[in-house]
C-alpha cells in the first residue's frame, strides 16, 4: 500500500484549550494538496491562539473567508487518500482528523500511523534519521503550513527508504 503523509494546522494546541483543525495537507508520489477549513459552528467558542497564528501565519478571518466547509474538506480528503497508508509526524493529527470527521457528521475514515513506525521498519538509526531530516530541511525549509509540512515528511521518508526524490513542486495547491 502506497504511503501518503498528512499534516494538520490548528487553532491552537489542545493544552491551550479546545482545538480545531484549520488546514489539512497530504503529500506523496511527488504531489501535495491542502485544504483550508472554515471553522464549523460546533467549534464556536473553541480557542484560537495568537501563538498558533504566528506559527502558521493564518488569521481567523482568513480561514473564515477562504476556508471550505468541513463537509467538503472531509469528502475531498477521504477521496484523495483512498487506498493509501497515512503517516504523520505528530500523534495529535489523529485528534484533528477525528474532530473534522465529527463536525462533518461522519465516522473517522482512517487511522494515521506515527512516522516512528516506519523509522523502525527501515531500521533507521540516529545518524540516518539526522541525515534524512537535513535532506528534508534543505528541500522544504518553510514549515507550519499543512502541504509544506506533509511534503517535508514525505521527502524525509523517501530519503530513508532510498527512493528517488520526486519534484514535489509539480502539484502544490495551498487552500
Amino acid at each position: 500500500m502506497a504511503i501518503l503523509t498528512i499534516d494538520f494546522e490548528a487553532s491552537c494546541l489542545p493544552r491551550h484549550g479546545l482545538s480545531y483543525p484549520i488546514e489539512v495537507g497530504i503529500a506523496g508520489q511527488g504531489r501535495a494538496q491542502s485544504w483550508l477549513i472554515r471553522p464549523h459552528e460546533d467549534w464556536a467558542g473553541w480557542h484560537w491562539s495568537a501563538q498558533a497564528e504566528r506559527l502558521h501565519g493564518l488569521t481567523l478571518e482568513q480561514v473564515e473567508r477562504e476556508g471550505q466547509p468541513v463537509e467538503t474538506v472531509f469528502t475531498e480528503l477521504v477521496a484523495a487518500v483512498e487506498g493509501h497508508h497515512m503517516v504523520a509526524d505528530s500523534l495529535i493529527d489523529q485528534y484533528w482528523l477525528e474532530t473534522l470527521a465529527d463536525a462533518a457528521g461522519q465516522a473517522t475514515p482512517f487511522m494515521i500511523d506515527h512516522v516512528s513506525l516506519l523509522l523502525d521498519e527501515h531500521g533507521a538509526g540516529e545518524r540516518r534519521i539526522m541525515e534524512a531530516v537535513a535532506f528534508a530541511d534543505a528541500r522544504y525549509p518553510v514549515r507550519h503550513r499543512a502541504a509544506s509540512d506533509a511534503l517535508w515528511l514525505s521527502s524525509l521518508l523517501d530519503h530513508l527508504s532510498g527512493q528517488p526524490a520526486a519534484d514535489r513542486s509539480a502539484l502544490l495547491r495551498l487552500g
